[in-house]
């Protein structure tokens, strides 16, 4: 995807700091984001933030705005590298983000820095059409995206939107304690 990435971090001279991740029951998960300018530069401020705390939480494919205490529809995703990724379009951010197209829906389990202890088995398209906005510039973009990118994205959207993975679950025998690998 041509656009905004942590290049432009660089180029516009912002330093992201890495930010504390709130769980789970905290009020700000469960609310709905506003939509925000994103030529701000707060907004680009918290862009920058939120890559900088993925990139520190090791397995972290993708961060939205609440999960650091901030009631806005921007998030982060980046699966370079990830077993499952189908389509790959690097670290972006996207703001005001929504779902165009949604098709080939399909089980599989997720997990969450917010809910540390639990994961759950969630039915999300497999393909997914996302339009949105790039922070700094404003600039729309439409991404297409397949398999696990396309789970990772609606994971951080439902985010924005004030739900957890446990609010997609089919019921209580669909979440399991996470595991632990030493």
């Amino acid at each position: 995807m041509d656009g905004w990435t942590p290049a432009t971090l660089t180029a516009l001279g912002v330093v992201g700091r890495v930010r504390p991740v709130v769980c789970a029951p905290d009020p700000v998960l469960s609310r709905a984001g506003s939509d925000v300018d994103p030529t701000a530069d707060e907004v680009v401020q918290l862009a920058a933030d939120l890559i900088a705390t993925m990139r520190a939480s090791p397995g972290c494919v993708g961060l939205a705005a609440p999960q650091i205490g901030v009631g806005a529809r921007v998030f982060a995703v980046d699966v370079t590298g990830h077993p499952k990724a189908v389509t790959v379009h690097g670290t972006f951010v996207l703001c005001n983000a929504t779902v165009v197209e949604a098709s080939r829906w399909r089980p599989g389990r997720e997990g969450c820095m917010s809910v540390p202890d639990l994961t759950g088995d969630v039915k999300r398209a497999s393909r997914l059409v996302v339009t949105g906005e790039l922070p700094g510039t404003g600039e729309p973009v439409r991404l297409v995206a397949d398999g696990f990118e396309a789970r990772a994205l609606q994971h951080e959207i439902d985010h924005c939107a004030g739900l957890l993975f446990l609010d997609r679950v089919a019921g209580a025998h669909a979440v399991y304690q996470r595991k632990v690998y030493l």
